[in-house]
């Protein structure tokens, strides 16, 4: 062991030397700094957007770089009604406002909670529904922010070997206000049926949540989509009510054909970013395929 005093007098030698070495050019010759350049995409919407169930978590989690902040505020069970009425949007608006940000981006997907026989929740769709859209549309301008409209996000229902397509009113509505009040919009329902009918019913299950009963997969095999067996003496109906399985209320994982699980996230959160950077060239930088 080296003696303290020795020690002391071999630090204090080299002392000198520190002093005398030439500064680090990587440190003197900085170039003045560039400022970042960093935006902000909001999700608003329902289960399907959501952090359980929905392709949102996917979306932000790998389609978005470090300069581009994704906030998920989507929630389970809630319509372009009740998301307001709620105050779900409120907290929205408060996240949407530029600061620091360069843009903002709000992406808006409603519709699957809109339909009818969800009390509570339900639209009318000729005029509640839109007018709804339209409100959203003009606050998110008002704050300084970019709205981005996109239509809901197909259900995995069969009948025949053929996708039933129960939320092609909705989607097309969301089309019109889009195309009405010049907003970008992310066909997310055109797509996610193309995607959903080439695959048919049987490999579209992986997409959901929980693994799919024996009995619902030997139905898909047949072409029609079911939902969980009736207790034995009642008829299996011939296809799932997707209004019975959607109750709005704390999340689970269950076997559904509207909800997602990871591999389904994945898929449609994929789906979402290349047809944003389609359509908003501004996010295209910053957008992950």
């Amino acid at each position: 062991m080296t003696p303290r005093p020795l020690l002391l007098s071999l630090c204090l030698a080299m002392v000198p030397a520190l002093a005398s070495a030439a500064p680090d050019p990587s440190i003197s010759d900085r170039p003045p700094p560039t400022p970042i350049r960093a935006s902000k995409i909001v999700l608003v919407g329902d289960s399907t957007t959501a952090v359980q169930g929905g392709w949102g978590p996917a979306f932000c989690a790998r389609h978005v770089s470090s300069f581009l902040s994704c906030v998920n505020l989507a929630r389970g069970g809630r319509s372009s009604y009740n998301y307001r009425a709620e105050g779900s949007w409120d907290i929205a608006l408060q996240e949407m406002r530029p600061g620091a940000y360069r843009e903002v981006h709000v992406l808006i997907q409603f519709g699957h909670n809109d339909q009818p026989g969800k009390p509570g929740r339900s639209t009318d769709l000729q005029h509640e529904f839109p007018d709804n859209l339209r409100r959203y549309v003009r606050e998110v301008r008002a704050a300084g922010a970019v709205p981005v409209l996109l239509t809901p996000l197909t259900r995995r229902q069969f009948r025949d070997g053929v996708l039933g397509d129960d939320l092609a009113p909705w989607a097309e509505a969301t089309r019109r206000v889009a195309a009405e009040l010049d907003v970008p919009l992310v066909d997310l329902h055109a797509r996610s049926t193309a995607a959903v009918q080439a695959m048919g019913p049987v490999q579209a299950m992986r997409f959901a949540q929980a693994p799919a009963l024996p009995a619902q997969v030997s139905a898909a095999q047949a072409g029609t989509t079911i939902g969980a067996p009736p207790a034995a003496g009642t008829p299996t109906p011939a296809v799932v009510d997707a209004n019975a399985i959607e109750p709005m209320g704390q999340a689970k994982i269950a076997f559904d054909y509207t909800h997602l699980g990871a591999e389904g996230a994945s898929f449609f959160a994929a789906m979402v970013a290349d047809e944003l950077a389609q359509q908003v060239p501004a996010l295209r930088r910053n957008l992950i395929p």
